[in-house]
């Protein structure tokens, strides 16, 4: 005849024979969940990486600021000054939301390792350096430490400097050499 103890002992075998199995399938749901949620806020992040830059092809006189804001921002007009600084702050913004993304893990290393160049290739160029240094502020300090160690560490400007000699400037007008 079995005792107390022994039922007992059979309840916990039956409970973890149950259980163990119940808790592997939860695990994989989350899991996936989580793989899910991370396809998709990177998907998020492309298509907003997109719109950004689609804002420069779409809009040439955007473009001519773009591409002389990035040589002087200090030499630009007070348009054209308000104009580049609302689509740096745009992709600072953008990058910004990137960073966050790495260090929540959602961005892998290799993906956040582009970003980085890309941020440092922008910040080689004079102009948005002068930019930066007006408008770090509107950013968390973290991620303004962040972006001053890849100034710090970004070479000569080579991402736009082909577009400087003899390209069309303002929309229709030979630009300055």
């Amino acid at each position: 005849m079995m005792d107390w103890e022994m039922l007992a002992a059979i309840g916990q075998l039956t409970a973890a024979a149950i259980g163990i199995p119940s808790i592997i399938y939860l695990a994989v749901q989350i899991r996936q969940q989580t793989k899910e949620r991370t396809h998709a806020a990177v998907h998020a992040l492309t298509e907003q990486w997109g719109d950004i830059t689609g804002s420069l092809h779409d809009n040439p006189e955007l473009a001519d600021i773009f591409l002389r804001g990035v040589r002087s921002f200090n030499d630009l007009d007070a348009n054209g000054k308000l104009r580049f600084s609302a689509f740096f702050n745009r992709l600072l913004t953008f990058f910004e939301g990137m960073y966050y993304s790495h260090e929540q893990r959602i961005l892998t290393d290799s993906s956040w390792g582009a970003v980085e160049r890309t941020i440092e290739d922008f910040f080689s160029n004079q102009g948005v350096q002068e930019w930066w240094q007006v408008r770090k502020r509107w950013h968390t300090i973290e991620f303004a430490r962040v972006v001053d160690e890849m100034i710090a560490r970004a070479g000569e400007p080579v991402a736009f400097a082909h577009y400087h000699s003899g390209e069309v400037g303002r929309t229709g007008q030979q630009a300055e050499p």
